[in-house]
Formats: C-alpha cells, sequence, structure tokens
C-alpha cells in the first residue's frame, strides 16, 4: 500500500490555478517571474527575468560571475527535455601542475584561483535567445531596477558579510567598498544597491541596439537551427558576444591576474584570460533520464551530480512502497543507505569525461547495490564495480572531520558555511516556472557569492569557485583538467508522464541537492502528497560522502534530521548505527516546483517556508 500523508498541517496552501505559476528561493524573484507570466511573456522569459534579479537580491548565493544548471520543456515538442548547460570550464591555464606549484594540495575554496569560467550570464541568454519571447531590454528591466534603485537587504546576507569582514576590510578591499559602504555592515532590511552592476546589464542591451536579422547563412554558427535569425534573437546574440569578448572579458581578466587572498591563507594571482571567456558557449544538451513508477525523470549527466538521483530511485524501486517512506524508521533507514551507495559511485566514477551511465543506471547494478542494504547502517565508503570498459576507480582521500554537532549543523541549513578566510560550504537558489502554454523549466543558478573572490570593482559582481570541486590528482575522473567542466552539484530535475512534463522541481544545498528532491519525490510519487506537503514534510540526509566542497569532508555514517521526524524514528536510526545529528524543526531544504496537468491544463505551485524567504505564485 502507499503510504499517505499526515492529515497534520501545512505552512501554506498548494496554489492551483491554469494560467501560469512561478516559485523561487526569493519573494522578488517570484513576484518578478508572475509579472512576466501576466504581461505575456512565457516561461523562458519568466525565469529569466527572475534569474537576473537573483543575482541582485541573493548575491551569498550566486552571481553573474557564477554558474548554472536547468532543465526544460517546450509547448512545441513536451516529449523532448532539454538541458541548459551554464557550467563553465576550468582555464587553458588550470592545471594541476600549476596549482602544486603554487603550494596547494586542493582547489581553494575562495579566491580566482577555484574559479570556473562564467556560465550563468551567458546560458540565461541563450535560453532566451533561442526559446523566450521578450526583448532583452524587457527581460532585464527588473534586475536594473532594483540594481540602481536598491532593494532590502536579507538577514543572511548581512551574516555572511558579517562573517567575512575582516576578509574584506584586510584583504578585499573592493568587496568591503560594495557590501560595507563606509565601513558600515548593513542592517536587515536597509537599501543596498549594485548599480556597477545595473550598468552592466545596460551595456550588454545597448550592444544590441541597431541590430538587425540576418540570415542564417550570416549568422554565428550554431546560434539558431535554421532560417533567418530573427531581431530580438539577434540583439540577444550582440549581448552574449560583448559579455565574452567585450569590456567584461577585459574587466575579469585584468582583475584576476594581481594577488589575492585566498582561503588558504596565501595570495595567488588567477590563471583566468579573456580568451577564455571568449571560448565559453552555453548551450542544450540531452538529458540522462529513467523511468521510475510510471514517470520519466530527467537529470543532467554525470559532469554533475544529477545521476546520483536516478541511481538512488533505480536502487529503491525494488523495494516494497512501504520502504521508501522517509516519515519512517524503516524508510529514512532504507533512503539512507540508497544515498551513500549512490554518492559512493558519484566520488569514484562521475566527471566531464567518459562514465558508463548505462551500467550505472542498469537493472542489473541496482539489484547488486540493493543487496548491499542491510537492517543496520554502514560506515563504509562502498563504489560498487565498474564493468570493464568504466573508467578507472578512483578514491578519494576521504577526511574524517566536521563531525561536531555545530559544524555539521551548518552543513545541512542550506545556506553558506563561511569562516573569516572565506571558506564555506557553499549555496545557491532556485526558480521554477510554468506558463499556461505548457512551457515548463527549473534552474539552479549558484556560485560567484559575494565571499567567493574580490569584486570586479567596474562590474559589480566576483567569479565563482567551482573548480573546488576538481581534484588535484591525476586519476580523479573530476581531475582539474583545462577545457574540463567541474563536477557540479547544481541539479534541478524534470518529471514526465507519458512522454508530457508534469512537475519541475529543485532545491539549494550543494550535496544535499539530490538527497532533498529525493525526499519529496518519493512522497509526491509514492506517497501522494501535494507539492507543498511534501516540501513542508520533515528532511532528512546523509553526510556520508566525500564533500563536494572545500575542505571535503567525510562523516562515516553521518545523517542530519530534521528534529519533527519525531523521537521515535530518530532513536530507531541511532540504534541502526546512524552518526544522528537533529539540526532543528525547520532547517533543512528549500525545495521549489511548479507542477502541470497536461489533461485539464491545472498547474500548481509550491515554495519552502524554512528561512521564510522562499515563495510561489500564481493564478
Amino acid at each position: 500500500m502507499p503510504f499517505t500523508p499526515p492529515a497534520a498541517f501545512t505552512t501554506r496552501p498548494t496554489l492551483e490555478g491554469h494560467f501560469g505559476m512561478a516559485a523561487s528561493t526569493h519573494w522578488l524573484a517570484t513576484a518578478v517571474s508572475q509579472a512576466v507570466l501576466e504581461r505575456g511573456g512565457n516561461a523562458f522569459d519568466a525565469a529569466g527575468a527572475g534569474a537576473f534579479l537573483l543575482h541582485v537580491v541573493e548575491p551569498h548565493l550566486n552571481g553573474p560571475g557564477g554558474d548554472m544548471t536547468g532543465v526544460f520543456a517546450t509547448a512545441d515538442d513536451p516529449a523532448d527535455p532539454q538541458i541548459m548547460m551554464g557550467q563553465g570550464p576550468a582555464p587553458a591555464a588550470a592545471t594541476i601542475e600549476h596549482y602544486r606549484g603554487e603550494g596547494l594540495d586542493m582547489v581553494p575554496g575562495a579566491g580566482a584561483l577555484a574559479a570556473a569560467v562564467p556560465g550563468a550570464v551567458d546560458s540565461w541568454l541563450n535560453l532566451l535567445e533561442h526559446h523566450g519571447t521578450w526583448e532583452l531590454a524587457d527581460v532585464l528591466d527588473f534586475a536594473i531596477d532594483y540594481a540602481e534603485h536598491g532593494h532590502p537587504v536579507l538577514d543572511r546576507v548581512v551574516g555572511t558579510i558579517e562573517r567575512v569582514q575582516e576578509l574584506f576590510t584586510e584583504h578585499w578591499p573592493t568587496s568591503a567598498a560594495q557590501w560595507m559602504p563606509e565601513g558600515q555592515i548593513p542592517k536587515a532590511g536597509e537599501l543596498v544597491f549594485n548599480r556597477p552592476y545595473a550598468e552592466v546589464l545596460k551595456r550588454l542591451i545597448a550592444a544590441g541596439e541597431g541590430v538587425t536579422g540576418t540570415e542564417s547563412g550570416d549568422a554565428d554558427p550554431g546560434a539558431v537551427d535554421s532560417g533567418a535569425v530573427d531581431a530580438r534573437a539577434a540583439r540577444i546574440q550582440a549581448a552574449r558576444k560583448e559579455w565574452k569578448t567585450g569590456f567584461v572579458a577585459e574587466a575579469i581578466a585584468e582583475f584576476v591576474a594581481r594577488p589575492h587572498r585566498h582561503s588558504t591563507g596565501g595570495d595567488h594571482a588567477g590563471v583566468m584570460t579573456a580568451a577564455d571567456l571568449a571560448g565559453f558557449d552555453a548551450h542544450f544538451e540531452d538529458p540522462v533520464t529513467i523511468d521510475f513508477r510510471g514517470h520519466q525523470i530527467a537529470k543532467i549527466g554525470a559532469w554533475g551530480q544529477g545521476p546520483v538521483l536516478l541511481q538512488t530511485l533505480k536502487i529503491l524501486d525494488g523495494f516494497d512502497d512501504e520502504r521508501l517512506d522517509p516519515s519512517t524508521e524503516l524508510g529514512a533507514h532504507t533512503i539512507l543507505e540508497a544515498l551513500k551507495l549512490a554518492m559512493a559511485d558519484r566520488d569514484t566514477y562521475y566527471g566531464d569525461s567518459e562514465v558508463d551511465l548505462d551500467w550505472l543506471l542498469s537493472d542489473d547494478y541496482a539489484v547488486s547495490r540493493r543487496a548491499l542494504i542491510t537492517e543496520e547502517a554502514s560506515l563504509e565508503f562502498r563504489p560498487g564495480a565498474g564493468r570493464e570498459s568504466a573508467a578507472s576507480v578512483f578514491t578519494p582521500p576521504l577526511a574524517v572531520e566536521g563531525t561536531d554537532k555545530e559544524e555539521l549543523i551548518k552543513a545541512g541549513i542550506g545556506e553558506p558555511t563561511v569562516q573569516k578566510n572565506g571558506v564555506n560550504n557553499g549555496d545557491t537558489c532556485h526558480i521554477d516556472a510554468v506558463d499556461r502554454w505548457g512551457n515548463i523549466i527549473s534552474a539552479t543558478p549558484s556560485g560567484g557569492w559575494l565571499q567567493s573572490s574580490p569584486i570586479v570593482p567596474e562590474l559589480g559582481f566576483c567569479l565563482g569557485t567551482r573548480l573546488q570541486m576538481m581534484w588535484l590528482d591525476e586519476t580523479a575522473p573530476s581531475a582539474l583538467t583545462p577545457g574540463k567542466r567541474p563536477r557540479t552539484t547544481l541539479t534541478p530535475t524534470l518529471i514526465s508522464q507519458d512522454g508530457r512534463p508534469v512537475i519541475a522541481l529543485g532545491s539549494p544545498g550543494g550535496d544535499q541537492q539530490e538527497q532533498w528532491q529525493l525526499l519529496m519525490i518519493l512522497r509526491m510519487l509514492i506517497g501522494g502528497y501535494e507539492p507543498q506537503q511534501a516540501i513542508d514534510a520533515p528532511a532528512l540526509h546523509t553526510t556520508s560522502l566525500a564533500g563536494s566542497f572545500w575542505p571535503r569532508t567525510w562523516v562515516p555514517g553521518g545523517a542530519v534530521v530534521e528534529d519533527r521526524l519525531g523521537d521515535e524514528v530518530i532513536d530507531g536510526l541511532i540504534r541502526r548505527g546512524h552518526v544522528v545529528t537533529k539540526a532543528g524543526d525547520w532547517e533543512l531544504g528549500r525545495l521549489s516546483c511548479v507542477t502541470r496537468d497536461p489533461a485539464t491544463g491545472r498547474v500548481t505551485a509550491a515554495a519552502n517556508p524554512r528561512g521564510a524567504q522562499g515563495y510561489a505564485a500564481g493564478r
């Protein structure tokens, strides 16, 4: 029998309507996205407008110098979901030899040596060029407004600035000038501005002024599939070119060449050049998919952690429904153990190279992994055996650190854990949108956090730190290699049924992203929960994995749970051998989602109440 949601309360209703819905990690981004829908824009215009606003209002969680991944389906071709590939690669000079020559044994967690080529902005412009309907000036108008005229700063942004104020004042003066004007940390709710970034967006718009469409033979290669390039798309192409080869690229390359403080405590120059930015093109990719209980689950490939969710679902699919309820002792135990196995494979095999997903996602492999789950918690790192054609087995150095209660809780609450030197576990934001025509998108922008590296003053933003997910070990599938993408944690989800998209969802949270999404998927597809019920339900995750963020810690058997899971369930997990940390009642997960019923056109949306920041809107 499928498990059923409690008759209990939810913090909010699941929104229902038939026109369009948006949900995100910040109420302003949600409001902007819904405003675009109300004015006739489609889901891609709406998500793009909200995403550029997130650069402004959640600067501690994402920025223009960061990265993103998205998954979407169009109303014209719903059976062909696509991945937005906005993860930039390692620069040409980012070699293991160079970093070791700098005296490093890991890629730093903060500073320009940790920066991949920025991919977020070009990816959003690519989506707008090919699937949007609005002029770029209209999409960017909201972000320009709030950057130029101010927005009330979040208390969590203030807290982040407080934790790195010494770093800013002593080593990163350009960041201090932006985030501590006149030497003062802003107070929560105070208006803050980012006028340099507003000017950047205006200059991108200006690059397309006067541009008209061209015949396909005259267009940039790969700009469109066929036919003439319309004037709107051509203007966005001009903005993309300006971003990658104009003033932005020049300013970044010049600034990061100056040595500055990194999280390791040393001063280093970055290695990114203007040629690195010019050489990156965001594009679309086919997703990796599996079937699960009558639904098709679409994720990014093994250059990120997307297949972790798919591997876990394949393992769990062999259990009875009652064993898949995260709210029970047996269900929570089973889910944690399946996640550990999939994460071990992630850390052993995944990377921007040949990964044998046919094997890792096969029924036979799932059977072999499922057999390893017993009634007791495993404290071991247990990757599976690859086929002969699979990548060589890599065992990451597992540092048994971060086991005290405070650090475990910090790692679980879905916000960056920031220390004085800029070290952070990292986090991100999220946005979903669906429109009345059936276009649907889920996207997870990240990186370029205000604490990532010093701000480039004329741009108003800094570079990200995604390269910290790569190893200075040539045997690793995610070894630092010029031109290779770091194994990102950014991984939204699109769920379809009978070839029609029905759910788009995602969450911030680094290594927790797949784990929290898994709980929501199980509760919705098997438990029958409404979206808001699934988001509100108590969450948990394992920390028994090689952390993706510097300093790459591992907690054998670690499990972080919300107290609302209940003493009976939590005590049962402890008896089974899980190393449990209680994080509080409302601390884990920042999920949001939108849904659409293709038969009726009914749309819904829900967002995370934790932190009183995420909201959904629609009608």
